[in-house]
């Protein structure tokens, strides 16, 4: 019964971490024209800067450009803008 125990609060433990880490891990794909970026957050982006926020899932196209860029913000054209 003891082994029995142990399995169930096991199973439980590592349900709860596999649960707990895929919300955390909640991502997106920010555009902005053909310009595109990894959110790690769902910001809500201006409505002038005319982003547009894709699933994670979502897959670029050859004429998209990707751009990186730590903290709040988005591209226009060649340019971060933070706000």
């Amino acid at each position: 019964m003891k082994t029995h125990s142990k399995f169930l609060v096991c199973t439980a433990a590592s349900a709860a971490f596999v649960a707990i880490s895929a919300v955390s891990a909640s991502a997106a794909i920010a555009c902005s024209g053909n310009v595109c970026w990894h959110s790690h957050e769902r910001y809500r982006y201006p409505h002038t800067a005319h982003v547009v926020v894709h699933a994670d899932t979502w897959k670029w196209g050859p004429s998209v450009t990707i751009r990186e860029h730590e903290g709040r913000g988005y591209w226009h054209g060649d340019r971060w803008n933070t706000w």
